[in-house]
């Protein structure tokens, strides 16, 4: 699943429909780029730390709310990821990487989830 993971963090994308001042826009998307070289070197608190920065700095970015997803599906942080994906995806709904990362961690969830019930 951490290869997986990895993947879904190379599928990002840095562009948004919604408009924002530029330079919050770009200070969101350090805090992106710096979160994708930490998780990179397998540092996701700090990655998720970033995420949630850039979130806070422009709540349309729909590729931080992507990224922030990743980061807590990887920590095990389930709930939290889903909302974040749906935040992405409502965001950008024509967006095919976070279309595919959101729907493969439904397949995967649900089909854990299933396993887990009696």
């Amino acid at each position: 699943m951490k290869h997986l993971l990895g993947a879904c963090v190379l599928l990002l994308t840095t562009l948004s429909v919604v408009p924002v001042r530029a330079d919050e826009r770009g200070d969101a998307k350090a805090q992106v780029d710096f979160g994708i070289d930490v998780a990179q070197r397998g540092l996701w608190r700090e990655a998720i730390y970033r995420w949630e920065r850039a979130v806070q700095i422009d709540p349309g970015y729909a590729a931080a709310h992507n990224n922030l997803a990743v980061g807590y599906e990887h920590e095990g942080q389930l709930d939290k990821a889903r909302v974040a994906y749906e935040k992405a995806v409502a965001l950008e709904p024509d967006n095919a990487q976070i279309r595919q990362n959101y729907e493969l961690f439904k397949e995967i969830n649900d089909r854990t989830g299933a396993q887990e019930r009696p």
